[in-house]
């Protein structure tokens, strides 16, 4: 009897997405553990690999999400961490899987953790209202200088106003910080004129922006986007120019989309699972997922990774040992 071939397997072997060879491979289903709620940036990624992988059949075993974003994403990691040598829990998260132990008292170490890799960077766009009378960042710091200005964002010490911080001690204003519990929320807070930036990733101010009720100053990226789709109006994000040529000095800031281990797995649990999510980033499912979300693609693991890991969190460390946000 000849054995049947499902069609996913058939574009999977076409495209060279088999799944991949291995001393590991799981026999029972695998945790996906989003260290955020569901609907968000954080649930979206990891629904989003598992929705490819059961596509490409990546794994024989089943993936299971669950959330667990309580105390801004500390839940999701203290519970992965908990159960060290597991292969069965990966955590998927941000750079606030090593930030959150310097910033804040958490039951976990980053230790605690093993990084397997990064798939895109979510990036910072300075974005002011729409009857602003400022047209670029240069205008903008010129008023900065004057003070007064308010810039919202999501959470405190976290992403945003770690920015914010930088963006202060870069070109020497004081600029005030204004918290809500999301971006979402700081994208009506500035349409609304009650704010005067903010710098909030590009899907999370697209809709305003299309309106024109917002409009963008430039990209805390090293190159502007590549893509120059018309997105808002006979405008793409290609258009909008790096903070740094634009009169901001600050040349790179971004928010990396990370997948974590236990700590002690084996070797070969950790390859196993950076070789799927390889052929994950490769798929154009997940082309169009960056595309969608407006992120940067990048696929890094192991030395290189945490290579990136190290100098985001000196970088990032530095900024929270000047404003005093260590965790004691």
């Amino acid at each position: 009897m000849k054995k049947s071939v499902s069609i996913a397997a058939v574009v999977a072997a076409a495209v060279g997405l088999a799944a991949p060879a291995s001393a590991f491979e799981p026999n029972r289903p695998v945790e996906f553990v989003v260290t955020a709620g569901p609907g968000g940036g954080t649930d979206i990624f990891a629904r989003t690999i598992q929705a490819i992988i059961g596509k490409y059949e990546l794994m024989k075993a089943p993936v299971v999400v669950t959330n667990k974003g309580s105390a801004g994403g500390a839940e999701g990691f203290v519970y992965t961490a908990g159960y060290k040598g597991d292969p069965y829990k990966l955590a998927f998260g941000t750079n606030n899987a090593y930030l959150l132990p310097v910033r804040a008292k958490v039951p976990y170490k980053s230790e605690d953790l093993t990084p397997v890799a990064s798939l895109a960077s979510d990036e910072f766009v300075l974005w002011v209202n729409g009857k602003a009378d400022y047209a670029t960042a240069a205008d903008f710091v010129a008023k900065a200088e004057e003070g007064g200005l308010k810039i919202g964002g999501s959470q405190s010490k976290d992403a945003d106003q770690i920015l914010t911080s930088m963006i202060n001690d870069a070109i020497g204003a004081k600029i005030s910080y204004i918290p809500f519990k999301s971006g979402g929320e700081a994208a009506v807070q500035l349409a609304g004129e009650h704010l005067d930036a903010n710098v909030n990733n590009p899907s999370e101010n697209l809709g305003q922006w299309q309106a024109g009720m917002i409009k963008p100053l430039c990209v805390f990226k090293s190159a502007k986007f590549a893509s120059d789709a018309k997105v808002a109006g006979d405008k793409a994000w290609s258009d909008i120019p790096t903070c740094k040529e634009a009169g901001i000095p600050i040349e790179n800031y971004a928010m990396p989309r990370t997948v974590w281990l236990p700590a002690g797995v084996e070797h070969d649990v950790v390859q196993f699972y950076a070789d799927v999510l390889r052929k994950v980033s490769e798929t154009p499912e997940w082309e169009k997922y960056l595309a969608d979300s407006s992120q940067s693609p990048g696929f890094v693991t192991g030395d290189e990774l945490k290579a990136v890991i190290e100098k985001d969190g000196a970088t990032v460390g530095e900024v929270l040992k000047r404003e005093g946000w260590l965790a004691n």
